[in-house]
């Protein structure tokens, strides 16, 4: 006597892979909410806001300076200076 076990036990070799993949993604998708995430680099701030990587092709400490820079803390003459010193620069 088989129970019901037969042959129709082939949509368990389908159902269970599925429901593997669909709680991955769930548990991808809630750290990923509660995680902060990938924003593509754009926030509340604009395009960078400080809290990430920086742009490509730019260090960190060529961002601080070109921010000191906006903000009037160095003169053109000191800013060239610090971005040859930086191996950055001109």
């Amino acid at each position: 006597m088989m129970w019901g076990y037969g042959n129709g036990m082939w949509w368990m070799w389908v159902w269970v892979p599925l429901m593997l993949i669909g709680i991955a993604l769930l548990v991808l998708l809630t750290v990923r909410m509660f995680g902060g995430g990938y924003r593509g680099g754009f926030g509340p701030g604009g395009p960078h806001d400080g809290s990430g990587p920086p742009p490509m092709g730019r260090s960190r400490a060529r961002q601080i300076l070109d921010e000191r820079f906006a903000k009037g803390e160095l003169t053109a003459e000191q800013y060239r200076e610090q971005l040859r010193v930086l191996g950055e620069g001109p």
